[in-house]
């Protein structure tokens, strides 16, 4: 016995189904990435070196041929890149911090700075975006929770100007630059946690406009 033919408009739907399922999937694969939360800015503060030092490596526990013993050691690392996630090439980062006793190479805290910390690091990112600094686990002072200041720069362009924060410090929730982050403080508060290098800390920087 033959079986009955399948009606045309079922046949047409069957194949319209197959024809459009490619579309869906890679119209699904094809879809942009969510853009990323850009790093907040924050005030420069009063203590952004005068002049440059002439040591300003990426290694901020030897300051010419002195080095510093004080503190707790650490690696501060991350990327750079823009909304989308790609890495900004050439870009210039640049970290400065009191040493451990909460003073800042600079005049306006009375050079009380201890001379073996260069408390002031420069580096420039390659293709990956990628950075890193050896220095210490922030310390606070007077008023201040314990953060690194952080700017990046392209060419002569500064880009950002933000401050990196302990995840978990108690002098936190004590901060007034730190509370008024909101919702944004978890963008530049992170983990100082311990690695087979010792205390290690992953910022991500991302850029607004590069």
């Amino acid at each position: 016995m033959t079986e009955p033919a399948m009606p045309s408009f079922s046949r047409r739907a069957a194949a319209a189904a197959l024809v459009a399922l490619p579309f869906c999937w890679s119209g699904a694969r094809a879809q942009p990435s969510a853009a990323l939360r850009a790093t907040p800015r924050q005030t420069e503060g009063p203590f952004y070196p005068v002049a440059l030092p002439k040591d300003a490596d990426a290694d901020l526990l030897r300051n010419g041929a002195l080095q510093y013993t004080l503190g707790e050691p650490a690696w501060v690392e991350g990327t750079v890149s823009d909304l989308q996630g790609r890495p900004v090439a050439g870009a210039q980062v640049e970290i400065w911090q009191c040493d451990q006793a909460g003073h800042y190479h600079h005049p306006g805290d009375r050079g009380t700075a201890d001379p073996r910390f260069q408390g002031f690091g420069r580096v420039t990112v390659g293709a990956d975006g990628r950075y890193r600094f050896r220095t210490i686990r922030p310390a606070p002072y007077s008023g201040r929770t314990p953060h690194i200041h952080v700017k990046v720069k392209l060419d002569r362009r500064e880009l950002l100007t933000t401050q990196l924060y302990v995840e978990g410090d108690p002098h936190n929730e004590r901060d007034f630059l730190w509370r008024n982050l909101g919702e944004d403080r978890a963008l530049v508060t992170v983990p100082f946690r311990r690695s087979g290098e010792g205390l290690q800390a992953d910022f991500p920087i991302v850029l607004a406009s590069a």
